[in-house]
């Protein structure tokens, strides 16, 4: 029997050379899926849990070789709940740090949005965006909240918001493509609210349902 292979436990993001997900529709297949994939290889972080709406998402990154056998056998052991899929290779920092949490300090001069129906969706726009574009990627926010859906945010200039929007937008499927969005001159109220966070109930403090 084949032993299983040991994840080393830490945060995602930062500079990593390979970021990998799968949506399930299904928790417990989703489970079952993240199990397969750690045990196939040494991936450098695992994340795994249940988002809204009853989804369950599996995140690896790692070295591009054990993030895409990995991936091979979650896509093998969740057949039939699998919702999306991303593999990133060369992953931009910038994606692999709001992954983390990491949220954009700085002001906000023309503001981008790409809404996606999966976070699949969202992290490979947002990968094209920063690899294609001078832009600063705000934020980018999956499920929770969302209603299953996820965003990112960018800032720069207006040309440069332009071309990220449209090259985030190119690499989702039109299933995938919610919407997108370029304010050339965002009002500073506005772009005080995003950046103390998209969430609604956070601006008052108080707990989101």
């Amino acid at each position: 029997m084949q032993e299983p292979v040991e994840a080393v436990d830490l945060v995602p993001g930062v500079s990593v050379p390979a970021l990998g997900l799968l949506e399930f529709s299904s928790i417990a297949v989703g489970i079952r899926a993240g199990d397969a994939m750690v045990k196939k290889a040494p991936v450098r972080a695992l994340v795994a849990g249940s988002v809204q709406p009853g989804r369950f998402l599996v995140l690896v990154d790692g070295e591009v070789a054990s993030v895409e056998e990995a991936l091979v056998a979650g896509v093998e052991a969740g057949a039939g709940s699998l919702l999306d899929r991303l593999f990133l290779p060369d992953v931009h920092a910038a994606v692999g740090n709001a992954v983390a949490g990491m949220r954009h300090e700085g002001t906000i001069e023309a503001l981008g949005i790409i809404e996606t129906r999966t976070t699949a969706a969202t992290l490979r726009a947002a990968d094209a965006a920063m690899k294609g574009a001078r832009v600063d990627l705000v934020e980018i926010r999956i499920a929770n909240g969302l209603g299953g859906k996820a965003i990112s945010l960018y800032t720069g200039e207006v040309a440069d918001v332009e071309a990220a929007v449209e090259l985030g937008a190119a690499r989702v499927d039109g299933a995938n493509l919610l919407e997108t969005v370029v304010i050339p001159r965002l009002h500073r109220e506005m772009a005080e609210n995003l950046l103390a966070g998209t969430r609604f109930a956070g601006q008052f403090g108080m707990n989101e349902g």
